[in-house]
């Protein structure tokens, strides 16, 4: 898993800082946006033919990763 992981760069002076896919322009909102309209993994990269199909699994992984908050119970 750790190896999807260093598929997703950080560069404050890319895209904002925001995450993107080996140092390429595409975020990994672009990846997870087009994932959330219904393509499919193949329909997302015949959209963005850059992308290997470990880097849309390692988005869906940073995504996961990064959504985990604490519960709250009441």
């Amino acid at each position: 898993m750790e190896n999807l992981l260093k598929r997703i760069s950080i560069n404050p002076e890319q895209c904002g800082g925001r995450p993107c896919i080996r140092g390429m322009r595409i975020r990994v909102s672009d990846v997870l946006d087009l994932l959330a309209s219904g393509m499919s993994a193949q329909q997302v990269l015949e959209e963005l033919p850059d992308l290997e199909l470990e880097d849309v699994h390692a988005c869906l992984l940073y995504a996961s990763q990064n959504i985990d908050h604490p519960v709250v119970a009441a």
